[in-house]
Order: structure tokens, then sequence, then C-alpha cells
């Protein structure tokens, strides 16, 4: 276990700030403290990611809390000589933020400004994710050994049910209803299945989930596994998330060394073990039963449901798919039990979420807020507000997302919520845009994506995709047809209707959005004069009319 002194330098390292150079930084730390004869008081702790992004290294020192951006090996002797030895913040390099502190229920009030701890994100820059033992210390494992001890399956999911935790994926499924459906399967074996795909542009908190807390993630599947009745669980990563992988692998022979992953876990007559399946990268394969067929060898295309994965998933057996950020509150669920979660957040969307802010904002990175807050909240609250001009609009969810105007500023983003004003909540991604961004070349951005990651296995979505990003061309171009947002908005309802899987369906999101809230703006790229010029036998095989 890694030493703990009266002080801890914490040095984020994620897949980000090891390419500014996080382990040389680390290195050098240790050495200026050594050579200042400061060992006995003070320690360098490797950890996850501390919350801010684009700011080059970021350290933290517990317990104060303050942080510092852009460390470089040039700034260390004189960043050790003014804060450990002069005793004071060394002002060149802190950052206005903290890191958050510890949840504490009697301050605990989702709507003030400034959040009270996190339950997620709890370990995440603080403790070394390496080291199992500092995992333990924080009541790691505990949950596991609570119910493989004192609780039934059955009684696990009704915690679950109660709780009212809702899938972090994007769809937001009741998570113990859906433990529910593979429990009551009769058929042998079952699979937990984490998807850790997460192929959404802009979104990567489930990446930081991982390299921050992996035991975190494992004793989720654990639980879930002892819930329905399996014995084996597999993560399907993205390959490259290579820090992830590199740290769910230590974390799970680790735990196998110990007996808290494998035979007999805690002296019951409880197996499971998991294994890692790394992904090529297909964006559909986010979508379950596209992972299902990667993981099983096939091309990432999605299956007819039904069946659901519950009944018939992984090699046709019962299989319960869930995403990191979902497997990552249930130890606290357990431990805390479900009156305590449901204590933040709403009534309908209990909890906490993990998002990942971008774009024009003073304050881009990573935070857990509770379910409910405003959009104004996180952007001025959290993101330091925008970074130049004004707000325009913000994609909620990634490319897939539904786009929001400053009309919806104040809408508390949950799913009732949003539900109740057409939207969908989505994967965890909020993209700040000011108003130098063109709402048209934004949209083409977006298609272009989903050209490209179209599976091409039905005709609606192959064709339909490059039909729309053809038409946002035009657009761009202002040279487009005096009908183009309505044949736009006519392509993208039928998307939703017919597309065989979600990639398809959410392509309505973005684009019914944005011709909703910025209409005006699209419309200026349409030329009235402009009309379907007939298309010729030798160009479609047939004589027909485009409308």
């Amino acid at each position: 276990m890694s030493k703990r002194s009266i002080a801890q330098i914490l040095v984020g390292i994620d897949g980000n700030t090891v390419l500014s150079g996080a382990r040389n930084i680390k290195t050098k730390l240790i050495t200026e403290i050594n050579k200042q004869g400061l060992s006995d008081q003070v320690s360098v702790i490797e950890t996850g990611s501390i919350g801010p992004i684009n700011k080059g290294v970021v350290i933290g020192i517990y317990p104060t809390g303050e942080m510092y951006g852009n460390v470089t090996e040039k700034d260390i002797a004189e960043f050790i000589q003014e804060r450990f030895i002069k005793g004071r913040p060394y002002k060149k390099l802190l950052l206005e933020e903290k890191i958050q502190p510890e949840i504490d229920l009697e301050v605990y009030d989702s709507r003030k400004t400034q959040y009270f701890g996190r339950i997620v994100l709890d370990n995440c820059g603080k403790i070394n994710p390496e080291d199992i033992e500092e995992y333990i210390g924080t009541g790691g494992y505990q949950a596991l050994g609570t119910i493989l001890k004192e609780k039934t399956p059955e009684e696990v999911i009704q915690i679950m049910k109660n709780s009212g935790l809702r899938g972090r994926g994007g769809a937001g499924f009741p998570t113990g209803l859906k433990w529910s459906f593979a429990a009551q399967e009769k058929e042998s074996p079952k699979y937990v299945i984490c998807n850790a795909d997460e192929g959404e542009p802009g979104t990567f908190k489930d990446r930081l989930i991982m390299e921050g807390d992996p035991h975190r993630v494992l004793e989720g599947m654990t639980i879930c596994g002892y819930a329905i009745g399996a014995n084996t669980g597999y993560i399907y990563i993205r390959g490259e998330y290579q820090l992830s992988i590199q740290r769910l692998k230590k974390a799970i022979k680790d735990a196998e060394k110990i007996g808290l992953l494998g035979k007999n876990i805690f002296g019951t007559n409880f197996d499971f073990e998991v294994k890692i399946k790394i992904g090529a990268g297909s964006y559909v394969c986010g979508e379950e039963t596209s992972l299902l067929n990667s993981m099983e060898g096939f091309r990432g295309e999605p299956r007819l449901k039904p069946p659901f994965p519950a009944k018939s998933g992984f090699l046709s057996k019962p299989t319960n798919v869930n995403n990191v950020e979902t497997l990552a509150n249930i130890a606290p669920i357990v431990l805390n039990g479900a009156e305590w979660f449901k204590r933040f957040g709403t009534v309908d969307s209990p909890g906490t979420k993990v998002y990942t802010i971008l774009g024009h904002v003073s304050r881009p990175g990573l935070i857990e807020v509770p379910m409910g807050i405003t959009l104004r909240e996180i952007i001025y609250d959290y993101a330091g507000g925008i970074s130049s001009g004004e707000f325009k609009m913000a994609q909620i969810g990634g490319t897939a997302g539904d786009i929001l105007s400053a009309e919806l500023l104040d809408v508390p983003l949950d799913y009732k919520s949003l539900q109740e004003v057409g939207h969908n909540l989505g994967s965890g991604a909020i993209l700040i845009m000011n108003n130098s961004v063109s709402v048209v070349d934004f949209l083409k951005c977006c298609m272009k994506f989903f050209v490209h990651e179209s599976c091409g296995r039905c005709s609606v979505c192959r064709i339909g995709t490059k039909q729309i990003y053809e038409s946002f061309n035009r657009l761009e171009k202002k040279e487009a047809y005096f009908d183009e947002l309505k044949n736009i908005k006519e392509l993208a309802e039928n998307l939703n209707l017919v597309s065989f899987c979600p990639l398809g369906q959410s392509i309505a999101s973005p684009v019914l959005s944005a011709i909703k809230y910025f209409k005006a703006e699209l419309s200026e790229g349409i030329n009235p004069n402009k009309i379907h010029e007939p298309v010729t036998r030798e160009e479609s095989g047939t004589v027909s009319s485009y409308s």
C-alpha cells in the first residue's frame, strides 16, 4: 500500500495526462521531495483523473484540496519550495476549482451552486487505482462481502429496484428491473457484460471511471453476477483505452490473488471470474446486441429483438448488459441503502450523473452532479461560464444527442423533465457552443460521422444518413432546394421509425432538435428558386423526380 504522509500530492494520471508527461512529473516530484528531506511529511500518489481537462498535467493536494494545472518538470523545484517549505500556494499554476469533497448529507443540497460530494467518482483523483489495498481502505468490496453473507439474490435485486437507479448509458432503463429479467431465466450459464465501448464522440467519462477506480466496476459486476446467478463477466472495452485496459487487468489479477474474484469468494460457494474483451472501435458496437455479435466473433451488427439479451444474449445464454457508470453505482447503493441513494437527485431520477463538459467553457472537465441540476448551473457554476462570446446551444449526450437552445437552460437535466419537453438525457457528454458556431456546419460534421459509422445492414440508415449529409452540404453552400428542411425532417423522422438499431434512430435527435430551435438560421442556406432536377434513366435505372 502506498505510503500516506501528512500531506499527499495526487498526480492525475489518465489517458490525456500521460501524453503530457505525467509519469515524468511524478518521478521528478519524488526526487525533489527526497532532495529537500520531506519524504516523511509529503508523499506522491498516482491517481486517476482529478477533474479538469485541457490543463496539461494536473496535481492535487490532499487534504487541502487545491489543484494545480499545466505542471511541467521545470516547475517542480519551485513548487515544492513554495508549497511545502514556505507553506503557501504556488499561485503561478493554481487553479480556481478544488477537488470535490466527500459527500456530507448534513450540508447536501442539490439546488446549491456547490455540490457537496460524489458517488461514482468518490475515489477518482484520491486513491491509487493500481493499489487494491487503497480501494479496500475506502470500504471497497465491503458491499460484496455483505451481500454474499447476508443477502439473497432476490434481496439484492429488490435493493436495486428500491433505489430507482436507471441505466447511465443513455437509455435510462431501470437497473433492478433489467437484472430481474436475467435472474428469472432458468437456463445456464449466465453472463454479466460491462459495456465499456463508449464510442459516442465527446463522451469519455466511463474511461476516466475505469482509469480512476477499476475495482468499483469489478465489484459492481460481481454483485450483479450474484444477483442474476452468473459466474462469468466480460468487460467489452474499446481498444484505444489502453490505460483502462492495463489498470483493469491489474485489478482483476490483484482481486483474484486475495480471493475477491475467482473461486469461493469471501469463503462462500459463489464463484465469479471477469475477462476482458477488446473491441475494434466500431460505434455501432455500443448497442448491446451489436456488442454481443462482436464478442462472438461476428461482424458488429445489431440483432433482431426479441429475444432480448436477458433471455438470449452472449452465446445465446441469459445475459445482463450494463454500462460502466451504472455498475459503479452498485456498491455504494448496497453499502448505504436504497433510501440513502434516493436522497440525491429527483424523485423520478435518483442519484447523480457523471458528465464530461467540453466546448466554449472556461473550465472543461469531468464532473459528477445530482440528477435534476440545470444546464445553466453546470455551465456557470461548474464550468466557469462561457469562455468567449455568448451561449448559443448545447448538445447533450454526444453526437447522437439533442441540441438545446438558450430557452432550455433552466430545464432540469433528468429523464422525466427532459422527456416532458421532448428531449433525452443521453450518455453524459455536454458540448457547449457559443455564437461563433454555425448550426449547419455542426450538423454536417455530425452527419459525416454517422455516414462513416453506419454498419449498412438496413438500407434506410445506409442511404438516409448519406442523403441528410448531402442536404447539409447544400445548406452550407447556400444551394439547398426550396423544400430541403422539409425533406430533412421527413428523412430523420423515418430513420427514427424504421431503422434497425439506435444508430439510425438517434440521428433524429440532433437534426429535429436543431430544426426546432434554429430553423431560421438553417433556412438561410436555401435557394427558394432551386427545384429538384429529374433523375435520368442512365443515373438511376428509372425516370423519376426527387421530392
